[in-house]
């Protein structure tokens, strides 16, 4: 007699416990093909629940096609249905609470999640739930909803210096979705794509997943060396990050800029922005986007992930006109739409001011944060740190005297608590950057912060006292 418990207190039902019993034993191999089973009547006094409880349990098996029924002879386990068990891997248990209270994460690119707008969002959430006529709970079109592509048009334009109208702009989940569909519209594995080097390790990887070939340019204080940029390359377009460089920092000038206009125009491709941060701009005027040069040669991509919150996967890419109706395709292949009601929300946030008042107010929470790391790093590493990339966005670079960020260096950082990132994991070419380390303090706490920046430095230097 197969030996089935049955936990009276637990929330699954006594069938569904049954059935899962009974497949699981079939699965593994305890119940062989052949094997007969006990008749419901015989089975249903044995476990002491009620005949329709077993019942049911054989009825799922049987659809299933674990069990067979033969007229007059009873109940049988199905040939075919063994799983050959693979030995499950060894998994360590993590208190995730403990680890995340241990390690200071100096992760870049990460807002002040608990200063998110909450009730001024729930104030308009509530209202929309309260006046959104039931069409809106439907399937939406690819491009976004028009409410929010007209407020974007004007915000970016009065902001950045972004032409366009609400037509050329398509509403993305994050910009991760928006870099995916330009290299799906422009690359194919014969292309090549130029790109800044260093930039983000996840945007070489999506554009490199077409199996185009991507070619660096170097940067410098001030972006990309454009005078690098071989003239017969023929590239399909030139990704990079004009108005904050990723990592290092750098803003691109006006001069550079025309030398790229100038270049996509020569040779018919494309230029890409990634305009992630520019919002949090701490030293001199805010500057122009690069689109505002030329809107038919240039995709500007931008998100609210850093502005808002990274859990509302809200961003947009602004097209040249004439590939507008292309993109508007490969979107609605991609995801149909993206979530219409957080867009709407939305919308009012920026129609009523408070997009443009929370920059503010983060604009000066930001700023105050940079200047107490690099009071810390100053006060705690003196001469032995160069400090640079810093008049934008929620992150620096700290250049460390003598220091190869080598892994068995970050695992000895990381045994002292901190978790910091280099920027040779962001490099194409190799070996540049070995002593540069990206430190991320929008989503730290100040005491955070000095104790981060204390355990960096016992961790690569205390031995040499």
């Amino acid at each position: 007699m197969l030996w089935i418990p049955i936990d009276r207190s637990s929330d699954i039902p006594l069938n569904r416990q049954v059935y899962q019993q009974i497949r699981e034993n079939i699965l593994n191999g305890h119940l062989h093909a052949g094997e007969r089973l006990a008749s419901t009547r015989k089975l249903c006094v044995e476990l002491k629940v009620s005949r329709n409880v077993i019942l049911e349990a054989y009825d799922q098996l049987l659809a299933e096609g674990f069990l067979m029924a033969r007229r007059g002879s009873g109940t049988f386990v199905a040939e075919g249905a063994f799983l050959t068990q693979h030995e499950a891997p060894f998994l360590f248990e993590v208190d995730e609470k403990k680890v995340k209270n241990h390690i200071i994460n100096f992760r870049s690119g990460i807002p002040a999640l608990d200063l998110f707008p909450r009730k001024t969002w729930a104030k308009l959430s509530h209202q929309l739930w309260n006046d959104i006529e039931s069409t809106n709970f439907g399937y939406d079109s690819p491009e976004g909803r028009l409410e929010l592509r007209q407020m974007l048009a004007h915000y970016l334009l009065r902001t950045r210096g972004v032409n366009c109208h609400p037509e050329q702009i398509i509403i993305t989940s994050g910009a991760t979705q928006a870099m995916t569909l330009v290299s799906r519209l422009l690359l194919t594995p014969k292309d090549i794509a130029i790109m800044e080097d260093p930039i983000t390790n996840d945007i070489q990887t999506i554009f490199k997943s077409s199996g185009a070939s991507i070619y660096p340019i170097t940067v410098d204080e001030d972006g990309m060396k454009t005078s690098l940029i071989p003239e017969n390359l023929h590239p399909k377009f030139v990704f990079l990050t004009p108005s904050h460089q990723f990592p290092l920092g750098g803003t691109l000038p006006i001069q550079r800029r025309i030398q790229l206009i100038n270049f996509a125009r020569r040779n018919d491709c494309f230029l890409v922005e990634d305009d992630y941060d520019s919002e949090f701009r701490y030293e001199g005027p805010p500057v122009s986007s690069l689109q505002g040069l030329d809107p038919e040669r240039v995709f500007y991509i931008g998100s609210f992930s850093k502005i808002l919150s990274p859990a509302l996967r809200i961003g947009y890419i602004v097209l040249p006109t004439h590939l507008i109706e292309k993109c508007r395709q490969l979107k609605w292949f991609t995801d149909l739409h993206t979530p219409s009601l957080d867009q709407l929300i939305l919308a009012h946030f920026i129609k009523e001011g408070y997009l443009e008042r929370h920059i503010a107010k983060m604009k000066k929470f930001y700023k105050n944060q940079r200047d107490f790391l690099i009071q810390c790093l100053q006060t705690t590493f003196s001469n032995k740190v160069k400090i640079s990339g810093y008049s934008t966005g929620l992150h620096l670079i700290a250049e460390l005297e003598d220091i190869h960020f080598s892994k068995e260096v970050l695992f000895k950082i990381e045994q002292y608590g901190v978790k910091v990132y280099p920027v040779e994991d962001h490099t194409i070419e190799k070996g540049n950057y070995n002593n540069r380390i990206i430190l991320g303090y929008g989503h730290l706490k100040k005491d955070e912060i000095e104790k981060g920046v204390t355990r960096l430095f016992q961790a690569v230097y205390d031995e040499e006292k």
